[in-house]
């Protein structure tokens, strides 16, 4: 999967060669999400993304859909390609997990803004708050979304601090769900990449 700095059409995958990337290259992918992934807490999951893992995303919409036509494949690029680091910030896909229906339907009420009270915290220096869903709003009087997209922008000092080996920290202060976990060397030595 070429990376390029930036996703178009015309540098994404036939669904045809996808399909045979797919076969040999799946569990790297995978495993470059896992890396990615910082748990906090039992319910919370954040998959800080990359131009690698939105390709994939992109490109397994396009063969799960069938979409070859140009509108259809602009239209994904469009809706995930903003998710991708620009060099300047972490982005991410906030996950909230409650296997049981009844359990995940009353946390979800109760966790309304949780995404507001996410924060990277660099050693050193001032919490950054996730700006959270860009696109639209996914709470509502009654309840928050299992899905959120956050993004963590960084001040020049604070990007600083991380590249040069910084202790990095993922934390939420929502009334409700009190937490944070130091994010490994080896997710953290990912994550810095993107800031380069």
């Amino acid at each position: 999967m070429q990376i390029t700095g930036h996703i178009t059409a015309e540098n994404l995958m036939s669904l045809e060669a996808y399909s045979k990337f797919r076969k040999t290259h799946k569990a790297g992918v995978l495993a470059h999400r896992k890396l990615r992934t910082v748990h906090l807490g039992e319910h919370i999951s954040v998959q800080f993304e990359s131009e690698l893992t939105i390709r994939y995303q992109i490109q397994e919409i396009l063969r799960i859909e069938k979409i070859f036509e140009e509108a259809g494949i602009q239209q994904e690029i469009d809706a995930y390609a903003l998710l991708v680091p620009d060099g300047s910030n972490w982005k991410a896909t906030l996950l909230i997990e409650y296997p049981d229906v009844n359990e995940r339907k009353r946390e979800l009420a109760r966790l309304i803004g949780v995404e507001d009270r996410m924060f990277i915290e660099v050693e050193g220096h001032v919490r950054v708050y996730a700006i959270a869903d860009e696109d639209l709003e996914r709470d509502n009087e009654d309840k928050t979304s299992a899905v959120h997209f956050l993004r963590f922008e960084f001040d020049a000092a604070t990007k600083a601090a991380i590249l040069a080996g910084a202790a990095v920290k993922l934390g939420c202060d929502h009334t409700h769900y009190p937490a944070h976990t130091q994010i490994a060397p080896e997710a953290l030595a990912a994550l810095a990449g993107d800031l380069k």
